[in-house]
């Protein structure tokens, strides 16, 4: 579809809530890259000295920084857990709202830190905030926006997470010196708390209150996202409920009642799966396990290795020009993931993914050859194409999936294990990347490699393909819901 036939739909209310929403995912990129451009700078690498109040500077080994930057991944996969259930029970606007916290105080730590265990403790509380955002965020968005575009505004998470790569990167180009290096981290507060008086004025997500607390209310505020003269009774249909396709003419009729029957329908709704309970159901069970495995492969195809350390990484090779190419780098992904965007609806969620796993694989080849062989034009363009293969579809799709291959009760549970899923495999690549890579040097781009083969065989064969699919029924290739297994 061309953007030009429906951006004029959009309503500034809309934008502003797209805006606001996915700050949690800027933020999560930003707390992903605070410490790559100023590393030298935070384990006096550089020139070191102390002030009267904080030290310049903390020595530390490989295995500590390393640390420090798991750690942040380790409070990102307990966000991951706990939160897609919230969203399910007190809504996305709410956790999204009370979230905020995380974001202003995890910074204000890690600004003030005066030794390495303040240091992890605010990347810690950072990690809860990011883990929330990006678990509940695309939820969010997937639900206010148009159906058919669904696909192109989920995009913006990544685009997003993204944009919070590259004012990170930024700021520590210019900041990666004596003690302002603090100011980059504190950054990260500013924007959360930005995000908290924006979401002031938001509403919650229509779809999640029609289904758990009532269709009145969730028509009002999908008129207030859409317009008041948006026909919105093709989307109301979709939303499964026994009232969702009355008139405003029955509802002002039925208003007196309307308490009564918002309690039989909610009687009859199906409840919301634990993480737990979603095991029990075989065909959730198929599709948590293929979104988890998505999920996996975003990670383990080794994109934070560039995010995290591509600076130490490539600075040897390239000296002065390392924390250059990462900026050109962050932008560069913007630019793809943006220009991508709508070929998630054109082409399908599965093309993207696949597209873009074999575009990192043989990146990760040429990189692992670069490095080895101290080819430098060779390590830069294989750098550039590496990201932008993440950008084509590896970054943007794994988090709308969760919201179209299981039903409605099971989208935060799913969304939950997914994001769990990916956080632990964050970590693995944060904490053992540095290890690796001093031990294997470019070896480790060949694990990469293989990775990328592997997951590229494993979604051809498992991941079933969502785009234009209504429903998870229809996206299995089933006739009826999942049926639980006791």
């Amino acid at each position: 579809m061309d953007p030009r036939t429906w951006f004029k739909d959009l309503t500034p209310y809309f934008i502003y809530l797209l805006l606001f929403a996915t700050t949690g995912p800027l933020l999560f990129g930003f707390h992903l890259a605070e410490l790559n451009a100023p590393e030298d700078v935070i384990r006096c690498k550089a020139k070191s000295a102390t002030s009267a109040n904080l030290p310049q500077c903390m020595p530390m080994t490989s295995a500590q920084w390393g640390l420090v930057g798991s750690i942040y991944t380790l409070g990102g996969f307990l966000g991951a857990v706990i939160s897609g259930t919230l969203s399910s029970s007190y809504g996305r606007l709410r956790v999204m709202q009370l979230n905020t916290a995380f974001f202003i105080v995890g910074p204000i730590l890690q600004a003030l830190a005066p030794n390495l265990t303040v240091l992890g403790i605010g990347r810690f509380i950072s990690g809860i905030g990011a883990g929330t955002a990006m678990v509940v965020a695309p939820l969010y968005v997937s639900e206010i926006s148009p159906p058919a575009e669904r696909g192109f505004f989920g995009a913006c998470t990544q685009v997003m997470v993204n944009v919070g790569i590259l004012i990170a990167q930024l700021l520590g180009f210019f900041l990666s010196k004596g003690q302002l290096w603090r100011i980059i981290l504190a950054a990260g507060g500013g924007i959360g708390l930005v995000q908290a008086l924006g979401l002031f004025f938001g509403v919650e997500s229509p779809k999640w209150t029609a289904e758990y607390r009532n269709v009145s209310e969730a028509k009002r505020n999908l008129r207030r996202i859409r317009g008041e003269d948006y026909d919105i009774s093709e989307e109301t249909g979709g939303w499964n409920t026994e009232d969702s396709n009355l008139t405003d003419e029955h509802e002002t009729l039925l208003r007196g009642e309307e308490e009564l029957s918002n309690v039989a329908m909610k009687a009859e709704r199906k409840e919301n799966l634990s993480i737990f309970q979603i095991w029990q159901y075989p065909n959730h069970r198929r599709a948590v396990f293929a979104v988890m495995m998505v999920m996996v492969a975003q990670q383990f195809t080794g994109i934070n290795s560039i995010v995290m350390y591509g600076v130490g990484l490539l600075s040897s090779l390239l000296q002065s020009n390392s924390a250059l190419l990462n900026l050109v780098v962050s932008a560069l992904n913007i630019i793809v993931t943006a220009a991508t965007a709508p070929l998630v609806d054109r082409l399908g969620r599965k093309v993207c993914i696949l597209n873009s796993i074999f575009v990192m694989g043989a990146s990760s080849l040429l990189l692992a050859i670069g490095i080895i062989k101290s080819i430098k034009i060779l390590s830069a363009v294989a750098v550039l194409l590496f990201v932008s293969g993440f950008a084509l579809g590896l970054g943007p799709v794994p988090f709308i999936l969760a919201s179209e291959l299981v039903d409605p009760e099971a989208v935060g549970a799913t969304q939950s294990w997914a994001l769990s899923s990916n956080w632990i495999s964050t970590f693995c690549v944060a904490q053992f990347f540095p290890i690796l890579n001093e031990q294997l040097h470019g070896k480790v781009y060949l694990i990469f490699t293989g990775l990328a083969a592997f997951f590229f065989v494993f979604v051809t064969w498992y991941v079933p393909e969502s785009k234009g699919k209504k429903t998870a029924d229809e996206v299995w290739g089933r006739e009826s819901s999942a049926r639980r297994v006791d």
